[in-house]
């Protein structure tokens, strides 16, 4: 449903295309949820064959939509809070990531806030008339950037050792 505009953040990140899998793990969603919303034109990821693409644009995208879906946002109310986001995120989401600051998505589902400055958060949220919820856009990226990162490499376990130290426990 909507595109963001070129994100200038990690290199990496803007040239990565990630699977179905990877996004469903990366969104906390299954893979039906993400065949549901291609399939509704919600995110339409790039098609090769029957395997779906998503750039990390979508990925953000998808993560976002996730994150409102669990706070029980209908898809007519994210589908408000993505025109606003294709407007918006991809001038403010590049100038966010070089300033090491954090952007915010505060919203109701009809007022939508998209705020680097937590000042402007809290009085966004002190002054409201109806509950509003917050997403931080930012995180959502930082996940991202985290999963392309190698895993570091985890010691072997040493069981005979432990092994050993049992049998000695059991003996003493």
């Amino acid at each position: 449903m909507f595109k963001t505009k070129n994100v200038k953040s990690d290199p990496n990140l803007a040239a990565r295309v990630y699977s179905s899998s990877e996004v469903a793990r990366l969104g906390g969603v299954s893979l039906r949820q993400l065949q549901w919303w291609d399939e509704r034109k919600v995110v339409s990821p790039r098609h090769e064959g029957h395997k779906r693409i998503y750039t990390s644009e979508e990925v953000v995208e998808i993560t976002v939509i996730a994150e409102l879906r669990r706070k029980g946002f209908s898809l007519q109310k994210i589908r408000r809070v993505l025109r606003f986001l294709q407007r918006e995120l991809g001038k403010r989401l590049s100038d966010v990531l070089a300033h090491d600051s954090d952007l915010h998505l505060v919203t109701d589902g009809k007022s939508i806030y998209l705020e680097e400055h937590s000042d402007r958060v809290i009085d966004i949220l002190k002054n409201a008339r109806q509950p509003m919820f917050l997403v931080c856009v930012t995180d959502q990226v930082r996940r991202i950037n985290a999963s392309l990162k190698p895993a570091a490499p985890k010691k072997p376990v040493r069981a005979e050792g432990a092994l050993a130290a049992a049998r000695r426990s059991r003996m003493g």
